[in-house]
């Protein structure tokens, strides 16, 4: 990333002045600002969330994925603007042990559980504005069939043999255990009683005929596989541990539960007697929503990015990578890892009372607030914590005052009475620092705004290929920070239209704040998207020039002409983001629904 320093700048000669500026201007006015290749930028793109279990209701977590999902998808569409060229999908995993239990205990057909569930996830999606162009659920004849014949494919391959299994497993995280990851914890009556040692939830011995998958075989390749690409699995804690996993033993793994014991799933082919294994019908709905088995997946599938968390991650990084080997297919291009949500310091229960309501938090804070909250304090290495404080201090700090007070500074009538983009002055802010003029103003702290942001496009871009949406956030957060800078730096309600010697420095100010706007709406659109669109339209941007190829920041300072210079203002669209610290009465206990 270049950036120029005006202090740099005045100490060099004019001909090594000249040859860096014009180095800075071919790098940051540029017909291509993210330095995307032509021959990529149609290339295909496949996100996944995971599917979400229906045993309860949605929660922040399952949220979050999908926000995760949502952004980098969007963002890719902002690259690649061919709707065709982008798929994202979402769903609910409704089969399984934990469903029929969960059922039963409900009063509840399995069937009726799964559609009143799911429906919760679809409703809390489309309220949360995920633009997902595919929502699977594991109980549509797609997916019967797509799995099915996956499992036919393992079959004809030789992986899959019947045996007895022995051993532990875990109803509620769905898997099968060894004895060194089981421990004995007291339970409710005080004696010791074995339970998971990664989730601490119950286990019992289970012994039964099924059919099993050849796992073993695969220790090996799934090796290579991770060291011959560094960033298969991202952030790189999460590459590591996978790659010790595999260090240990790998043994083969149970696909499949006796039907008398397991009904509510799909059947082995050819053998009523078995229930394909949960998981691996779960993990092949990657495959279904591309269309599977028919010839068109293929050119999806080495696209494919998976959103998930961090506790089914040996789920997505060993069985399922290991299952599409041996289905003669390649692993997922990428696995992204996030790590969990806390209240308040503490583990989301429903013991605890603590369970955070998605819904509620999207009409208290707005939608697009609490997905701007979730995206920018969220960091994938590690667990978060959520209070509504938090949120607040936030939400006001960032949108509602940097943000939307930017905007009505620069778009006030009393300053910017014409409304419209006002002409940029050359001489006023001069490309070269050390040429600065009588009539010139900037200052050496306006050309580094001025490099901050032309940069920020590819930074972003650079943060949301790292997984690191965050620190995208954070980057936007601090331009908006230097902008008001210059704005409060330069006063323009102290600058009078009708002085000839305040006006064109006026107009400047005001085209410089107002193309720095436009670069912070266009790249908070996979994040927040309605406000995004205020934002724009305030500014008079049309819906074709709102695309990353499209944003070309301050061209009048390279030299170039800018397509908005005299152009009006788009209608008045009232506060970009509400003030939340004016009703606190619901902030002390905000997990309650």
């Amino acid at each position: 990333m270049l950036r120029i320093s005006a202090f740099r700048l005045l100490g060099r000669t004019r001909a090594s002045r000249l040859s860096l500026l014009e180095d800075f201007s071919l790098r940051h006015y540029s017909s291509d600002p993210l330095g995307v290749r032509e021959d990529t930028r149609d290339a295909r793109a496949y996100f996944t969330t995971p599917i979400f279990y229906v045993n309860a209701a949605p929660h922040i977590g399952h949220l979050y994925s999908a926000l995760l999902a949502d952004a980098l998808c969007r963002h890719h569409r902002l690259r690649v603007p061919s709707a065709a060229a982008t798929r994202f999908s979402t769903g609910t995993d409704e089969h399984g042990l934990k469903i029929q239990q969960a059922a039963a205990a409900a009063g509840l057909a399995p069937s009726e559980l799964c559609d009143r569930v799911s429906a919760q996830f679809q409703q809390l999606f489309r309220e949360a504005d995920i633009s997902s162009t595919d929502f699977i659920r594991t109980t549509e004849a797609r997916h019967r069939m797509a799995v099915q014949h996956f499992w036919g494919v393992l079959k004809a391959r030789g992986l899959l043999y019947k045996g007895l299994y022995e051993g532990w497993y875990c109803a509620s995280d769905e898997c099968f255990l060894p004895e060194a990851k089981v421990t004995r914890q007291p339970g409710p009556s005080g004696d010791l009683c074995p339970v998971s040692l990664e989730s601490g939830h119950p286990v019992s011995w289970t012994k039964e005929e099924n059919y099993i998958f050849r796992l073993s075989q695969f220790r090996e390749p799934l090796q290579r596989w991770l060291r011959g690409d560094p960033q298969a699995i991202t952030p790189e804690p999460f590459h590591h541990a996978v790659l010790q996993w595999l260090e240990e033993e790998l043994p083969d793994l149970s696909v499949s539960r006796r039907s008398s014991h397991l009904h509510w799933g799909i059947p082995v082919p050819g053998d009523d007697s078995q229930t394909i294994y949960v998981w691996l019908d779960a993990l092949v709905n990657y495959l279904t929503v591309i269309g599977y088995p028919n010839a068109e997946f293929k050119s999806w599938w080495p696209t494919t990015s998976h959103i998930i968390g961090k506790d089914i991650l040996k789920f997505h990084a060993i069985y399922w990578p290991a299952l599409l080997l041996g289905a003669g297919m390649s692993p997922p291009h990428r696995i992204y890892v996030h790590s969990h949500w806390t209240v308040c310091g503490q583990k989301m229960s429903k013991s605890l009372g603590n369970v955070v309501d998605p819904r509620t938090c999207l009409d208290r804070y707005t939608v697009d607030g609490f997905r701007y909250f979730l995206l920018r304090q969220g960091v994938p290495n590690w667990d978060c914590d959520y209070y509504g404080e938090k949120v607040v201090k936030l939400l006001d700090s960032e949108l509602a005052f940097a943000l939307g007070g930017l905007l009505n500074r620069c778009t006030a009538n009393r300053i910017n009475p014409s409304g419209t983009y006002p002409a940029f002055c050359t001489t006023c802010f001069p490309s070269e620092p050390g040429l600065v003029g009588p009539s010139g103003r900037a200052q050496a702290e306006d050309y580094a705004l001025v490099s901050a942001v032309a940069t920020l496009p590819k930074q972003v871009a650079d943060h949301y290929d790292n997984f690191q949406i965050y620190k995208a956030l954070e980057a936007v957060s601090s331009c908006v920070r230097q902008t008001n800078g210059f704005v409060q730096r330069h006063a323009p309600w102290k600058l009078n239209w009708e002085s000839p010697v305040d006006a064109p420095w006026l107009g400047t100010v005001l085209h410089v704040a107002l193309e720095c706007l436009r670069v912070f709406g266009t790249l908070l659109q996979p994040v927040t998207p309605s406000l995004a669109d205020k934002l724009l339209s305030r500014l008079g941007v049309s819906a074709t020039e709102r695309g990353l190829g499209e944003l070309h920041f301050l061209p009048r300072f390279y030299g170039h002409p800018c397509p908005f210079e005299g152009r009006r203002l788009g209608p008045e669209t009232g506060v970009l983001f509400p003030r939340l610290d004016q009703s606190r009465a619901w902030l002390v206990k905000t997990h309650k629904t």
